[in-house]
């Protein structure tokens, strides 16, 4: 079993975006989740994922108790090691400090040496509402969104994605290397950018020339490879099932250029050929279009509203064929 430290504060989604890299993820407790099998390589790859742990066990938010996990365990490893305890979202009462000093000197009696800037074997433990996680570090995130600011880009407009919700999403289309990853509306090409660097083949489509020249300049900068193509979202230059997944980020109607369809006939037309081409669909909006999503053929498998500030929810739709 193993443990997954969530980012964010949205356990549902971030579980929902781990279960691209992870089999049967359970959120335990705020921040916390656990799972059975874990592909660590795609792992580091998750936004919404921190570290994975293997599991050494669960207890209840306490010191004594998470000391009585670890001087109970079979440990077979050699080598130093390093206590990092963190109190997830300041839940609790526990002091870390304490909770490190104290189960530390628990593996230190079991003859353990302590290194706490390089260790060989990193526990960690996780004291959230209700649970308790003790763990040994596996996978640690590879989380340098930061470093791709869409600002920064060669080419920037504005109203682009945040990079990590960006990756997310198009972990959730099942972006991987190998995988065929389309987003028919791709502005600046942040959706591209993010499926390229976990090292899928991406494709690009925009209806603007100026768009789909800037994104295939921001492709060739940041990934080496891919290709976006000036077309229709309702007519895409695409055979049938030529995709693995799609991701698109549909006009929001306040501020959307549309030359040739209305908003809804754009987005419908858009749903009816993506589902032509691929067989998932991550699909993100202004609003609900699960009506418009079930008209084109798609099951809508969940769909999350996710607040980015006071006067903009995005509807994350996870369809499937």
């Amino acid at each position: 079993m193993y443990g997954l430290e969530l980012a964010g504060e949205e356990d549902a989604f971030a579980a929902r975006e781990a279960e691209s890299a992870a089999t049967d993820v359970t959120v335990v407790a705020p921040g916390l989740a656990t799972a059975r099998g874990v592909d660590s390589e795609h792992a580091k790859q998750l936004a919404y994922t921190r570290r994975v742990v293997e599991l050494v066990g669960r207890c209840d938010p306490d010191i004594d108790a998470a000391r009585a996990v670890v001087e109970a365990a079979s440990i077979d490893r050699e080598g130093t090691i390093a206590v990092r305890a963190r109190d997830i979202r300041s839940l609790t009462d526990v002091s870390t400090t304490d909770a490190e000093r104290r189960i530390g000197s628990a593996l230190v009696d079991r003859g353990f040496g302590v290194d706490l800037d390089d260790p060989d074997h990193e526990l960690r433990v996780y004291f959230s509402e209700d649970a308790c996680l003790v763990g040994w570090t596996t996978v640690e995130g590879v989380r340098d969104f930061a470093d791709r600011k869409p600002t920064d880009r060669p080419f920037f407009q504005p109203g682009s994605m945040a990079p990590v919700d960006a990756r997310a999403f198009v972990n959730m289309a099942g972006a991987e290397p190998g995988a065929r990853i389309l987003d028919p509306m791709c502005g600046t090409g942040g959706v591209l950018l993010e499926a390229g660097l976990v090292g899928a083949d991406v494709v690009g489509v925009d209806a603007q020339e100026k768009m789909a020249s800037g994104a295939q300049v921001n492709l060739d900068h940041y990934v080496g490879s891919g290709e976006v193509l000036r077309g229709d979202a309702t007519s895409l230059p695409l055979c049938d099932d030529s995709m693995d997944g799609v991701v698109f980020d549909a006009p929001y109607g306040r501020q959307s250029k549309i030359a040739q369809h209305s908003l809804a006939d754009l987005v419908g037309g858009a749903l009816a050929e993506v589902r032509r081409v691929a067989p998932r669909c991550v699909m993100v909006a202004d609003r609900s279009w699960v009506d418009e999503a079930e008209d084109a053929g798609w099951e809508v498998e969940q769909v999350f509203e996710r607040r980015v500030h006071r006067s903009l929810v995005r509807y994350v739709h996870l369809l499937h064929r």
